[in-house]
């Protein structure tokens, strides 16, 4: 059985208490019952309403990417486990240019079986780079869907954020089924 609050730890208690603010979207917790009217407990807190959320977590609906790889994939590939089975290079291009050989790039890789590449972006001028923040757009195109498997950042030792792991799908078995020995 809880004992009621004496009204020094319930003074102190709303002085906690002010100090909590609830998370956005929440609903602040319902106040504890004063106690009796004849206790004295001071000057009553002022209420704080919680702030509103930062316009920055507004975003503007577009194309989804690719999924990020799976942690496990990508730590084996920042750790050279798995190796980057090429790499291409799309600084100095533009836009046309560079999502066409992109495009090419990673359908030429997947047709020869690798697994994992690499692809150099750039970080443009102040970080926002052009190529860097299209590539996931185009790597969404939907005759793309069947190669990429995800992508994510770089390792610091691979370019970091100027640059891109994909992950790409295996290639299904011819329709013959597996060699026979």
């Amino acid at each position: 059985m809880k004992r009621p609050l004496h009204p020094e730890e319930h003074r102190l208690w709303s002085q906690v208490a002010a100090t909590i603010h609830p998370l956005p979207g929440r609903a602040s917790a319902a106040a504890e019952p004063a106690p009796s009217p004849g206790a004295h407990l001071g000057p009553e807190p002022p209420l704080r309403t919680p702030p509103p959320p930062p316009a920055a977590t507004a975003r503007r609906p577009g194309p989804a990417g690719p999924k990020s790889l799976e942690p496990v994939r990508l730590r084996r590939i920042a750790r050279e486990r798995d190796p980057l089975g090429a790499h291409i290079d799309l600084h100095g291009l533009g836009q046309e240019a560079a999502r066409t050989a992109l495009e090419g790039f990673v359908l030429e890789c997947w047709r020869d079986g690798l697994r994992s590449v690499l692809v150099i972006t750039g970080k443009g001028l102040r970080g926002d780079g052009v190529l860097r923040r299209l590539t996931p757009e185009w790597l969404a195109a939907p005759h793309l869907q069947a190669v990429v498997a995800g992508i994510s950042e770089a390792h610091r030792r691979h370019g970091g954020e100027g640059a891109l792991y994909i992950a790409l799908k295996r290639r299904p078995l011819p329709a013959s089924g597996p060699p026979t020995l």
